[in-house]
């Protein structure tokens, strides 16, 4: 990914987008086909020798194109001829943005494979779900796992909706009137690169369409963010559900040799908070003076590069982590039973209002139940239960134990695989 930020990858996309507009003018008879040649030919750059003259005119594409003529010759004056420079620099960094998805696309298709594999292993690994942080109703790892998939897979359909949104270029002249360029050849230079033309530019194209790429971006590491908080916290030593691989010879601590620290789901963490705050600039650069200005440029030489090496470098660690992250379904079984099972109030509650009880007596009867159990050293929900002889009046000790069952709550998970193609 960082190949496709360089400088030299960028005057190369320059020129690829000169000669294509060369090519367009040929065919329309505006350029004799010899001097076409010899561009094709000898056209080329040195990115030295680029920052050399620009240091002097103080104008990159001035720079490159003197730097590309050095090269070219006399044929060089049919370089540019009715373009300005945003012609050249939005439709070269238009196939910087395709070529950045595309990696980014292959690498989110290795983190659904590592995520829907995990998902398969664990599809009947049960644990505790929990909300507001707190034990609620049993799950399964691989439901959890599902859950992550879903989401990249939404992922995956935002990338390529944005690959299309923003394969776009203008060869429209200043100000984008086509006063100086006739539109058959942004059309035939656009269909050379694989874009299309703009539907309405300025002298720019209108940077929605670059915000709209670091708002998403933003939001895929959001998720990447989410899986790894997950990871941390159940990777708490009071949890300890999951864990980070830990190398042999790795070392958590410089002063506690017993850490074992979650530090690749914290990097993530700290990674998705760089991209979003590229995003609220993407969006700072909407606002341009009239047909142009270049208070957006500056931002963009940081932003794209910037949010585009970071997702990847995400993408590519989250991969790494759920295809060798460690699981303990021991450790999960343990958590969920707790303090007697509390979690299974709910088919205590809902078994003695099939029996006739009203809800609110329901309730309040389990839950003086759960709360005599939670959080005592030696509570038992199930021992509070079976002794309650409310409830013994209605449930029998069969029913009571069908209340305790997991399996109850993973019939109907298979539906989400099935939507998942899992």
């Amino acid at each position: 990914m960082g190949e496709l930020w360089t400088e030299a990858y960028k005057l190369k996309t320059w020129l690829q987008v000169e000669i294509a507009v060369c090519e367009a003018q040929a065919e329309l008879g505006n350029i004799p086909l010899p001097a076409l040649e010899a561009i094709k030919a000898k056209a080329n750059f040195d990115p030295q020798r680029v920052l050399e003259i620009e240091a002097e005119v103080r104008h990159d594409m001035i720079a490159f194109l003197t730097n590309v003529n050095e090269y070219v010759g006399e044929a060089g004056r049919y370089i540019h001829l009715g373009l300005t420079s945003s012609d050249v620099l939005d439709t070269a960094l238009a196939l910087q943005l395709v070529a950045s998805l595309d990696l980014l696309l292959s690498h989110l298709e290795f983190l659904s494979q590592a995520i829907r594999y995990q998902a398969q292993q664990h599809r009947y690994t049960i644990m505790v779900g929990r909300s507001h942080g707190i034990h609620a109703e049993p799950i399964t790892f691989g439901f959890k796992l599902a859950g992550w998939l879903a989401e990249v897979l939404r992922h995956r359909d935002r990338l390529v909706r944005l690959r299309r949104d923003v394969a776009v270029g203008k060869i429209s002249g200043a100000v984008g009137t086509y006063a100086n360029i006739d539109p058959q050849v942004e059309a035939i230079t656009c269909q050379k690169l694989g874009l299309q033309p703009d539907t309405a530019s300025t002298q720019v194209i209108s940077r929605d369409r670059h915000a709209d790429y670091v708002q998403t971006l933003a939001l895929l590491c959001a998720s990447v963010e989410r899986f790894a908080v997950e990871v941390r916290n159940l990777q708490r030593t009071d949890v300890l559900e999951v864990e980070e691989f830990f190398a042999e010879g790795q070392k958590g601590s410089s002063a506690m040799p017993h850490k074992r620290n979650p530090i690749r789901s914290e990097r993530l963490t700290g990674m998705a908070r760089i991209v979003r705050g590229h995003a609220v600039a993407g969006l700072e650069n909407v606002a341009l003076w009239h047909e142009r200005d270049i208070s957006h440029s500056s931002v963009e030489r940081v932003i794209f590069p910037d949010a585009a090496i970071l997702t990847h470098f995400m993408l590519v660690e989250m991969t790494d982590l759920v295809k060798h992250l460690r699981v303990y379904p021991e450790n999960m079984l343990r958590n969920m039973n707790c303090y007697g099972g509390v979690i299974f109030s709910q088919r205590v509650m809902l078994a003695l209002v099939e029996k006739g009880m009203s809800r609110e007596a329901a309730y309040a009867l389990v839950q003086s139940c759960a709360h005599q159990a939670w959080n005592q050293k030696e509570g038992d929900f199930h021992h509070n239960v079976i002794n309650n002889p409310e409830i013994t009046a209605e449930l029998s000790s069969d029913e009571i134990a069908a209340c305790f069952d997991p399996n109850h709550h993973l019939k109907n998970l298979d539906q989400i695989y099935q939507r998942l193609g899992i």
